[in-house]
């Protein structure tokens, strides 16, 4: 029996990096993937410590927001305490409805995941 296997791959991509100072950065743009999925990217960078200092992830197939990242605190959700303060916001109620996040951090980069979760998004 044959096996049919959907390849996504990354068509362009809009992201630069740029340094207003020799300590700080922002990394901001958009990545097109073959399934349709778009994925904004937005991370302010602090080189001295070597962190990502925040960031936003959003992914949209067309203009429909699938879901997004981001590391604004939510401290009296006690369900986000273990990946406090990474979560991902995910549909119904897109808005409120949050999970923790562990495959994100400020220490790691984020985007070789968020890569690989779109590209799953296809298969």
């Amino acid at each position: 029996m044959w096996r049919r296997y959907l390849t996504v791959e990354v068509e362009r991509s809009t992201v630069a990096v740029w340094s207003d100072s020799p300590f700080t950065g922002t990394a901001e743009g958009e990545v097109f993937f073959s399934n349709g999925v778009r994925l904004r990217i937005h991370e302010e960078l602090d080189f001295e410590a070597g962190i990502i200092a925040s960031y936003g992830y959003e992914v949209y197939r067309g203009v429909e927001r699938l879901y997004w990242y981001d590391d604004f605190p939510h401290p009296k959700d006690p369900e986000l305490a273990v990946t406090y303060p990474h979560h991902k916001h995910l549909p119904p109620d897109i808005k409120h409805h949050r999970l923790p996040a562990p495959e994100m951090g400020f220490e790691r980069l984020n985007l070789p995941f968020l890569v690989r979760e779109i590209i799953g998004l296809g298969e």
